[in-house]
């Protein structure tokens, strides 16, 4: 089955992108803020999570992916809970953040990981409730083993943050986008941040064990599940990586992987996080 989904990733890479027009039409990193996030993102609870704010833009970001304070969004796979934190804040007052955590069912995990995964959805409210403040039961969480039939077609916004990699190295992408889908409203979008690749970039390097993923590649993936491709931002791009690590992108900071020399560590940290693209789909009748 994994190679089956990374061999329809490669069938397509010569595709062409979605209509260039509707991407031009995309709201650019250039956009009007809205206050409520401008707040979160400057909220002194944010402290020690601001420092990645110039690799990260989160105020490009969600406002590219069209969030608003009064939604609810699903965050998939929150991890360490940079972006939770922002939402949190951002959301808590007056709308419903919900973490989606992977399906535990899958072969992919081993007992002691699927036990982890169950164990972070059920402690997520209250985490997220002490990070940001907000009322725990403005908080919620669950896996994608088993969508619950009363969350089906209530979300806004689902958030994939630099996680698709995995998703198609784990065979997991097909299933978790369609549970995904089924969670959106019929107009509500997925936003999509993930490691980018050159277009020209090996299947050797793009299948997911690297981190990075081609732009078109991804684009189709999601056609094919279900979604139309609405626009693409540049606000996550960083030209300086040359995307080609033989490690792959756990060579660049934070990670800063292979334990290097304080000389490779300075060129690191200056060309900074990867490259990224930052892409919006909305759900297809």
């Amino acid at each position: 089955m994994r190679s089956l989904s990374l061999a329809l990733l490669a069938a397509v890479a010569g595709s062409s992108l979605a209509n260039p027009v509707m991407a031009e039409t995309a709201k650019t990193a250039s956009a009007m803020i809205e206050p409520a996030l401008a707040a979160a993102i400057a909220d002194p609870l944010r402290e020690k999570d601001r420092a990645r704010d110039v690799y990260r833009k989160p105020a490009e970001t969600l406002s590219f992916f069209q969030v608003s304070p009064t939604m609810k969004v699903g965050e998939y796979a929150p991890g360490g809970g940079w972006y939770s934190r922002l939402l949190g804040l951002y959301l808590g007052p007056k709308g419903k953040l919900v973490g989606l955590y992977f399906d535990p069912t899958s072969s992919a995990f081993g007992d002691k990981m699927k036990a982890g995964i169950r164990e972070g959805a059920t402690k997520y409210p209250a985490e997220v409730a002490e990070w940001s403040g907000q009322p725990a039961e403005r908080f919620s969480a669950f896996t994608l083993d088993v969508v619950p039939d009363s969350e089906k077609g209530t979300f806004d916004r689902i958030l994939v943050m630099r996680m698709m990699h995995n998703l198609l190295r784990w065979n997991l992408a097909a299933h978790e986008i369609k549970q995904m889908r089924e969670l959106l409203k019929p107009d509500g979008m997925i936003g999509i941040e993930q490691h980018r690749a050159k277009p020209d970039a090996p299947y050797s390097f793009t299948d997911g064990s690297k981190g990075y993923l081609r732009e078109a590649d991804v684009i189709k993936f999601m056609e094919i599940n279900g979604f139309t491709f609405v626009g693409k931002s540049e606000a996550n791009a960083n030209p300086k990586d040359p995307a080609n690590w033989p490690n792959g992108v756990w060579t660049l900071p934070p990670q800063l992987g292979g334990n290097p020399d304080e000389a490779t560590k300075a060129k690191l940290q200056a060309i900074g996080e990867s490259d990224r693209m930052t892409l919006l789909f909305r759900k297809r009748p």
